[in-house]
């Protein structure tokens, strides 16, 4: 009799762990990056009855996280941030604790000291670029973006894609706006001249620069010839514009106009074609000084600097942490995990590389937890709950009748 009433009480145990698990699962439906839990329950090794074994109720064996991908939500906040896969962001406490925290809660901003961190302070990880053109990496650290200027790049190319009627005998002009190393802009004319006398062909250019910008008259010249085909033929070199002697100040400009591959025939940017003289595109690798105006981040997780030159640089690229065990991390409370002898080692590296996702930018993972599921788990510990207090309420009546029994 005695030994149902402990069986009876071990279930009611169980039980209620099993409720606290549920009800911690269903109150955190709407908390970012949450990984719903599960318990599991073991039978109690009883005593040998006529050769069997019988039990002797149960026990909590293991609480374990469900590690499955939560749902995307788009914010519309370019700092939210999902990872779509494997891994975890890197985080690290201010003050520094030493223990490096990991989390699936992507749901970051920029504070005033210009650190990318959680709601709580930590600063989020991420390797610094040491090249922006090459996206070298260097080591991983704090991801701070401060309000610098990005100073200006004189010109060096301009490509200049534009067709030159092979019917007509009128001159054509057209201007090139480029930058000197203060990034004041320099407009360059340049006036395309037919020989009238040869059937249009060579097409003389000449490059010009208003007297206001330069102390020294640009001297640019050349001439271009088209084939049958309408491509650029005689070329040997790319033609270069010198511009020196700007009242400005700044430093003589030499602009080199892309006519040529690397085997050096045409690239096809200047074509000879029976059709009106117009320009194409133009393109050229100056620009202006400017100020930070926003930060991005993209799907391989480089943090980028938005500047109002229109120049995007990046700045980090964010470090993921993947984990052998993930059910091995040890939970931190406050959407943090930690590295334990379970979990292994973290395996560090970019997103995108190895076993790592990718960054869905402007998004938050969601938990999760299955409410249908959940409310289907409420309702069955509950009938278990039920079933064993009414094991203990018959061992009582049992007991009670037993007693009668000395009456």
């Amino acid at each position: 009799m005695m030994k149902s009433l402990s069986t009876g009480v071990s279930g009611l145990n169980i039980n209620s762990e099993a409720m606290g698990v549920i009800g911690d699962n269903i109150a955190n439906v709407k908390t970012v990056g949450f990984k719903s839990n599960s318990i599991s329950f073991s039978s109690l090794l009883g005593h040998v009855l006529e050769g069997d074994t019988v039990g002797s109720g149960a026990r909590i064996w293991d609480t374990d996280k469900l590690w499955l991908q939560g749902v995307p939500e788009n914010t519309g906040n370019g700092m939210d941030l999902a990872i779509n896969g494997d891994g975890l962001f890197m985080l690290k406490a201010v003050p520094d604790t030493g223990t490096a925290y990991y989390s699936r809660a992507g749901e970051f901003g920029i504070n005033n000291s210009g650190y990318l961190v959680n709601p709580d302070g930590y600063r989020v990880q991420g390797y610094e670029v040491t090249d922006p053109e090459t996206q070298a990496l260097g080591t991983i650290q704090d991801i701070q973006i401060t309000s610098d200027t990005v100073k200006p790049q004189p010109t060096s190319e301009i490509n200049l894609s534009l067709n030159l009627d092979a019917d007509s005998t009128e001159p054509y002009s057209t201007s090139v706006t480029v930058y000197d190393s203060l990034g004041s802009p320099v407009v360059i004319t340049l006036d395309f001249t037919p020989d009238a006398a040869d059937g249009g062909q060579p097409w003389t250019w000449t490059a010009s620069v208003d007297p206001d910008v330069t102390s020294t008259p640009v001297t640019s010249t050349g001439s271009i010839s088209f084939g049958a085909d309408g491509q650029l033929t005689g070329l040997t070199d790319n033609p270069v514009i010198d511009v020196t002697g700007l009242v400005s100040g700044a430093e003589d400009l030499s602009v080199t106009w892309d006519l040529l591959d690397a085997s050096g025939d045409s690239n096809g940017s200047v074509t000879g074609y029976s059709t009106a003289s117009s320009v194409i595109s133009l393109t050229q690798d100056g620009y202006t000084s400017g100020i930070l105006k926003n930060i991005s981040v993209t799907e391989d997780g480089f943090v980028t600097a938005l500047y109002s030159n229109g120049q995007l640089v990046p700045k980090y690229q964010l470090a993921l942490a993947g984990f052998n065990n993930y059910r091995g991390l040890k939970v931190e409370g406050n959407n943090l995990y930690s590295e334990t002898m379970e979990s292994g080692q973290p395996l560090v590296g970019a997103p995108e590389t190895g076993r790592l996702g990718e960054i869905t930018p402007g998004a938050l993972e969601m938990s999760n937890v299955d409410l249908a599921t959940e409310f289907v788990h409420l309702i069955t510990t509950q009938r278990a709950f039920q079933a064993n207090s009414k094991v203990i309420t018959v061992s009582d009546e049992m007991l009670a009748e037993l007693m009668n029994i000395k009456r």
